[in-house]
């Protein structure tokens, strides 16, 4: 879809400006709406922002690419985990809650200032499975802030770790896929999220966590850089009617199909982006917007380079991929909404 004239005039305005601290197979390709007309609802994604172990700081790209993607006018910002560069032994809580006390000024507060709800999701480095202590530093954040962040949850669970929540008519399930290993619990009660009756009349069905099923970035395809198990979870996701997985970790923005499932591969807006297993594609931050339209039911995804703030063509991406879990093919950038 071209970038609208609007949207261009606010990405080349949105130059100045930090938040301040807040406190607390491939589907046909549907008719699409007029080229200049806004979508129904616009959904901002990014993912992995941290910088180096235990930095309490960020890289310039983070504030640039968030105001970017603010002057687009989302309706919520979703975060697929690492927001903060945990994950290593011997960091105090005082480091680990100077991590998320930085985190708070520079990327949370600009969200919400704007209205905006922030749907976060743990990542490794900020809460891997067997780092206690940063898993306690995480429910020391989040937990206070849980009824300030503009969500409507229908399952608060173990906020953040696993949750759901309805937003204009889209049904979020966010999973602790901090580690390769889901929980069997954890995949028993999305089971049943999925199969409520919030999700099943919701118009949308989306998931969020962070590793992904398959590798699709260099030096990322391998056990422990992507979920165990990926085709029964695909299953459940599947059987769920889930139209997309969000997942982050791999620093590369690939949108891919497999099966009856979407899978966007977020890039990172931060430290270290990756290059893809293949094509020609340069490492760079990134950061993706759904556009939404309810009237033909169709979702057009589109990621931008923070660099030019323009959208990165479709046509630069490898047609397939190929890993360790075999081909992976590139999803069409607008389709139909799954019913």
């Amino acid at each position: 879809m071209p970038l609208r004239r609007r949207q261009l005039l606010q990405l080349a305005a949105a130059g100045a400006g930090s938040g301040a601290w807040w406190l607390l197979g491939q589907q046909q390709q549907p008719a699409t709406a007029a080229p200049n007309s806004p979508p129904d609802l616009c959904l901002g994604l990014i993912s992995d922002l941290n910088a180096s172990y235990g930095s309490t700081s960020y890289i310039p790209q983070v504030s640039q690419g968030l105001r970017q993607l603010l002057a687009l006018k989302p309706a919520l910002v979703v975060c697929a985990g690492d927001m903060v560069a945990g994950q290593k032994r011997g960091l105090s809580a005082g480091q680990l809650d100077g991590m998320w006390e930085s985190f708070a000024r520079t990327v949370l507060a600009p969200v919400r200032q704007a209205g905006l709800p922030f749907l976060p999701a743990v990542g490794n480095h900020d809460g891997s499975p067997g780092f206690e202590a940063d898993r306690a530093a995480v429910r020391r954040f989040w937990q206070p802030r849980r009824q300030a962040l503009g969500l409507q949850f229908v399952d608060a669970g173990d906020f953040p770790f696993h949750y759901s929540a309805l937003q204009h008519e889209v049904f979020w399930l966010v999973w602790d896929a901090s580690s390769g290993r889901i929980p069997s619990s954890q995949l028993s009660w999305a089971r049943q999220q999925l199969a409520s009756p919030a999700a099943q009349q919701a118009r949308l069905r989306l998931v969020v966590g962070h590793l992904p099923l398959v590798g699709v970035s260099r030096g990322r395809d391998r056990a422990g850089e992507t979920l165990d198990q990926a085709a029964a979870v695909q299953n459940l996701l599947e059987q769920g009617r889930v139209q997309a997985y969000i997942s982050g970790h791999q620093h590369a923005w690939f949108p891919a199909r497999r099966g009856q499932l979407d899978l966007i591969h977020l890039g990172a807006m931060g430290s270290g982006p990756r290059r893809l297993l293949q094509g020609s594609i340069p490492p760079q931050q990134t950061y993706t917007t759904l556009d939404i339209n309810w009237g033909n039911s169709s979702l057009v995804e589109t990621t931008y380079a923070v660099a030019s703030g323009q959208p990165v063509a479709w046509s630069r991406l490898p047609a397939t991929l190929m890993g360790r879990a075999g081909v992976l093919n590139r999803n069409v950038q607008a389709r139909s909404i799954r019913r």
